[in-house]
């Protein structure tokens, strides 16, 4: 590899997350860890999965983000009576020509706000399951492809909450993480109606000054230099064996496929190059983990009526699995 390759890489990918974080916090107080691991699932090329109460920011998180990326950005609302051909798009008769036209769905851009997406029935939620996983959607026996780069950011509010749709495993498995947003601190909170009081407001960003801080070819670029970080042999063992043993575990009745092993390797190859290395550590691995897999497991009735959370089970693999010496 190009040592000075992979040095500009990381100097990129910082000076660009750096920025976006930057511009991202002006609208969205005391979420700074939510906004670095949406950065990061950007540069690694996956989806992002946002859970959380109404009112906690997730979509001024990406109405934000959009403000500072330089590409085209859609939002679908989903609710009970959206059907897949909202989504994809569907194919129409022109009575003039006397010949069938297509109409590209929302999906056709570069940022995707899948708004409250558990709030649809499952026909609607599996029309973004070709789009997620292969980039193409197919209508009427024609694929076409998306544009690049083409990244989706959901929505859900808690499973329990009224008028909600469980997602299914093998949608929630196209997602590279699924993160959970929080109640802020008091402190962040303070300063969120100090804001409202000066006059921000939620519905319209175009008041706050939002500066682009990435175009959608950059994005791409630096998704496509990920190959020149290194990851170290031992490194692989260690996303596989955390990934393993969610199999074995005695509270999970079904543990995380190797897109599991996948996601984590490609999340620390992200971190490490968003922190200006060109090489994976194992806190990179160990940090994504809870992100990369808590949606992936599903416990047992047992551990479930104990009150054991994915992410218990996930502390305590991380515990238990070796950790690597340090490499580079």
């Amino acid at each position: 590899m190009n040592e000075s390759t992979g040095t500009d890489l990381g100097n990129q990918a910082l000076r660009a997350v750096n920025a976006i974080r930057t511009e991202v916090a002006k609208a969205l107080i005391g979420q700074s860890a939510i906004i670095d691991q949406v950065l990061i699932a950007l540069l690694a090329g996956g989806h992002v999965l946002i859970e959380g109460v109404p009112g906690l920011g997730k979509t001024l998180l990406v109405r934000a983000l959009a403000k500072t990326f330089d590409g085209r950005f859609a939002r679908i609302q989903f609710t009970p009576d959206l059907m897949p051909a909202d989504v994809t798009g569907h194919t129409l008769y022109d009575q003039a020509t006397r010949e069938f036209t297509t109409r590209k769905g929302p999906v056709f851009t570069n940022l995707l706000l899948a708004d409250e997406i558990n709030r649809a029935p499952a026909k609607t939620q599996a029309a973004l399951l070709e789009a997620m996983q292969d980039r193409t959607v197919t209508t009427d026996a024609t694929t076409r492809a998306l544009p690049k780069p083409f990244f989706v950011m959901a929505t859900q509010n808690p499973v329990e909450s009224q008028g909600t749709y469980p997602l299914p495993e093998a949608q929630l498995d196209r997602f590279l993480l699924m993160l959970s947003v929080q109640h802020p601190s008091r402190a962040a909170e303070r300063r969120v109606v100090e804001q409202s009081l000066a006059g921000f407001e939620t519905t319209d960003l175009s008041r706050t000054e939002l500066s682009v801080a990435l175009g959608a070819d950059d994005v791409v670029a630096m998704q496509g230099a990920l190959g020149h970080v290194k990851v170290h042999p031992e490194i692989i063992d260690y996303a596989i064996d955390i990934v393993a043993r969610s199999r074995s575990h005695r509270s999970v009745s079904l543990g995380a496929s190797p897109r599991g092993s996948l996601g984590l390797v490609a999340c620390a190859r992200a971190n490490a190059a968003a922190s200006g290395r060109d090489f994976v550590v194992p806190d990179d691995v160990k940090s994504f983990a809870p992100a990369v897999l808590r949606h992936r497991l599903v416990l047992s009735p047992d551990a479930e009526l104990e009150g054991t959370t994915s992410d218990d089970v996930i502390s305590g693999i991380l515990n238990e699995a070796p950790v690597p010496k340090a490499v580079g």
